[in-house]
């Protein structure tokens, strides 16, 4: 850094590229082995010859990015290579743009940062100066005045010597250059900002605490905290455990009789697959085993050769929720149980040849597998897997619910026994303790079953109980994601989404060069609303740009995050109210889109008491008044009501007297209350008919409710004024938070 002038802010780059080279240098310690072939044995690194830090780096502009006028090539500093594509990486200062490219021209004698100016002389020492007449110019009002120069703030930070005035070096001196932003524009499947030092002034410990919890339960989240598994069979082979999950997993699967080794059949096509890894706990937060498992790589199927029917039901999170929630009021033990290798229950029907797995082919082996069994990955697996399920459960007297094919229940003289099925993962609760181990002895008969007992880790969502009470959070989906995105060390936002952010969105951003990267992001904050409703307005509004998104919408899915980094626990609290009552709020705000105009639905329901649903949805057509836009939302909510009383009829719970949903505005009420029809409401009689008729026939109500009451006004709007009122009352809670 001293020999070619880079500043000291600079010096991160530095000792990335010095690991970067450690890494790949034989060591003596590892007996002539580099540290790279250790980590990553069999993976080649990327060859690129060795350039000076710090040198003049000319990158060469591809001919789609300019016209014939444009530079050819962007003047860069040089400061490493990349690790995740052949290429090195070179900063613009001037633009503040980095560029990954292996299309480079360097001049490695040629610093690209000037020398600082050596310290100008004390003046007060130096003889005096002879007067020289000054020359004065007049601006005359037809010659432009210089601009005027930008005004820096004062820092305690010591006064830079002023750069050399004489030097022919480039704009920047070694004193002033611009520390290097990662650009949000870059190729590269990596962080989507810069990562930050391990001395951030806004550590993680400052907002994620396991103080509160009990021994056993920290345990638990530090476990599944701690963990990693790899993402390659390359890497799994470096772990002795992971090679013994996989021959465990082919064992398994040639016990099952999964596939016989054919010739591969003339002008068919020949299905893939990879290995996937996996970590599981027991209740105490150790490791119970480490899960290898085969996946078919399905998405290379062809519809009508190699599968026709594939639809299959999963629980809908709303249900599982509803299921909680009961449980909780009703003092029901709940009982998580895990079914191994479960695909390999169904049977296939179709001729489908898959190729031998990664690591158990013996050379010179052409053989393919056909398959006999479903597997993880292929487009029938699923379905195959829910009609075995569905008749082994049938013989014991369970019966699909009409609300929710994946919910099951066996109702009898002692009780009842629900159980909820969600892939290969199913919850099993109910006040008849009996049926329940009978149906647990049951499926252990037909299936492989874990009882895990008590659910702590379902789906991602992490689950804590005590007596009278149940926290669901994504308290380790929220920390990976911030770590996914480089802002751990970010500085919480107050809020999701401003007020009025939205109307900064124009169409003079830059798009995203990376649209993959922006839909995985969007994405994975879309799973995190399954526990954090304070989200689901601002994630309903950056998932609208999914198909040409903008650097604007990008920073506002960042400041999502930069919001769950406030409180990455957070979550809903589930309470003993005694009672299952159902009911919901509907809100809506008007013509708030300032592209199309149109306006945005809200609702949220509850029962016993509990948080179980909640919806922020942009309506599909143009509102022409503000009760329209209201009435529109509360056809929404009535639905979901209807929904809500059907699955809780079939858990047993009887509605002799309306459902009641809450709105604030006295026009659409009054609507739904009245046959009214007239030139503002005549092209929304199909919704006046659906409510009204469902008010006539005593199933649900419209009672009135003051705004600031208004429960579902956080789904409608970025900010309000009752923000973290509203989050209270929806039942959210950071066991997680500091004391």
């Amino acid at each position: 850094m001293t020999q070619m002038h880079v500043p000291r802010s600079y010096w991160g780059y530095a000792v990335v590229l010095a690991c970067y080279l450690i890494n790949r240098i034989p060591s003596t310690v590892l007996h002539g082995k580099t540290p790279f072939s250790i980590l990553y044995p069999g993976k080649e690194p990327f060859s690129l010859p060795l350039r000076i830090f710090g040198c003049t780096a000319f990158v060469h502009a591809p001919s789609a990015t300019r016209d014939k006028l444009s530079p050819r090539s962007t003047k860069c500093v040089f400061l490493g290579y990349s690790t995740t594509q052949k290429g090195y990486c070179c900063f613009d200062p001037i633009l503040r743009k980095q560029f990954v490219s292996a299309d480079v021209t360097f001049f490695e004698n040629a610093s690209y940062f000037s020398a600082p100016s050596p310290p100008l002389p004390d003046l007060s020492s130096s003889p005096p100066l002879p007067c020289v007449p000054s020359t004065h110019i007049d601006v005359s009002p037809h010659m432009s005045a210089p601009p005027p120069l930008p005004v820096i703030p004062l820092s305690p930070s010591p006064v830079s010597p002023p750069p050399s005035l004489s030097s022919p070096g480039p704009a920047f001196s070694a004193t002033d250059a611009p520390v290097p932003e990662a650009q949000d524009d870059l190729d590269l499947p990596v962080a989507l900002r810069k990562g930050v030092r391990a001395c951030t002034q806004h550590p993680l410990a400052a907002v994620v605490s396991y103080d509160q919890l009990t021994p056993s339960r920290r345990h638990f989240a530090l476990a599944i905290s701690a963990t990693t598994t790899p993402r390659t069979y390359q890497e799994a082979l470096a772990i002795p455990h992971w090679k013994s999950a996989m021959d465990e997993e082919i064992a398994t699967l040639t016990e099952r009789g999964t596939w016989t080794l054919v010739s591969p059949p003339v002008g068919t096509d020949v299905v893939g697959c990879r290995w996937v890894f996996v970590v599981k706990f027991r209740p105490d937060g150790s490791v119970e085993r480490y899960k290898a498992r085969l996946v078919a790589k399905g998405y290379t199927q062809t519809y009508g050769v190699d599968y026709f029917d594939t639809f299959s039901p999963v629980a809908r999170l709303s249900t599982i929720r509803v299921l909680l929630s009961v449980a909780v009021n009703r003092d029901w033990p709940i009982s998580q149980l895990d079914v191994k290798n479960a695909f390999l229950y169904g049977d296939l029907h179709e001729d489908v040849y898959m190729e031998q797995p990664p690591g158990y082919v013996a050379q010179g082996e052409t053989r393919v597998c056909q398959l006999k069994k479903a597997i993880y990955g292929l487009k029938q697996s699923p379905r195959a897997w829910f009609d075995k399920f569905s008749s082994i459960v049938a013989v014991i007297g369970f019966a699909r619910s009409s609300a929710d094919h994946s919910l099951f229940i066996r109702k009898t003289a002692s009780g009842l026994v629900v159980l909820a099925v969600y892939v290969d993962d199913i919850l099993l609760t109910g006040d008849d303790q009996a049926g329940v181990d009978l149906t647990k002895k049951h499926l252990r008969q037909h299936l492989v079953t874990k009882d895990m007992g008590s659910p702590k880790y379902f789906l991602g969502i992490e689950i804590s109980r005590k007596p009278g009470s149940l926290v669901l959070s994504q308290r380790k989906y929220a920390l990976d994601l911030l770590q996914d995105a480089g802002l751990t060390g970010a500085k919480p936002a107050r809020y999701p989404m401003a007020t009025g952010e939205d109307k900064t969105w124009t169409d003079d951003s830059p798009l995203v060069s990376d649209v993959t990267r922006y839909r995985r992001l969007v994405g994975k904050l879309i799973y995190l609303t399954v526990t954090r409703p304070d989200i689901s307005y601002a994630v309903g509004k950056v998932s609208q740009f999914m198909q040409a998104p903008r650097e604007c919408h990008l920073q506002s899915a960042l400041k999502i995050l930069e919001y769950v980094k406030a409180a990455p626990g957070k979550g809903l609290l589930f309470q003993k109210h005694g009672h299952l009552r159902v009911e919901a709020y509907s809100d809506s705000s008007y013509a708030d889109d300032k592209g199309d105009r149109k306006s945005t639905s809200g609702f949220c329901t509850f029962i016993g008491g509990n948080l179980v649903s909640w919806k922020s949805k942009k309506q599909s057509v143009v509102s022409r008044s503000s009760a329209e836009a209201e009435y529109r939302s509360m056809a929404s909510t009535t639905c979901e009501l209807k929904w809500m009383r059907a699955l809780m009829v079939d858990l047993g719970e009887v509605y002799d007297y309306p459902l009641p949903m809450f709105c604030d505005n006295k026009a659409a009420i009054y609507i739904s209350q009245n046959p009214v029809f007239h030139e503002r409401t005549k092209h929304i009689e199909v919704d006046c008919h659906f409510i009204r008729e469902e008010v006539l026939k005593g199933q649900i109500c419209t009672p009135f409710v003051t705004s600031d009451k208004e429960l579902a006004d956080i789904f409608t709007k970025p900010v309000s004024t009752s923000f973290f009122h509203i989050c209270d009352k929806l039942g959210m809670i950071d066991i997680y938070a500091p004391a």
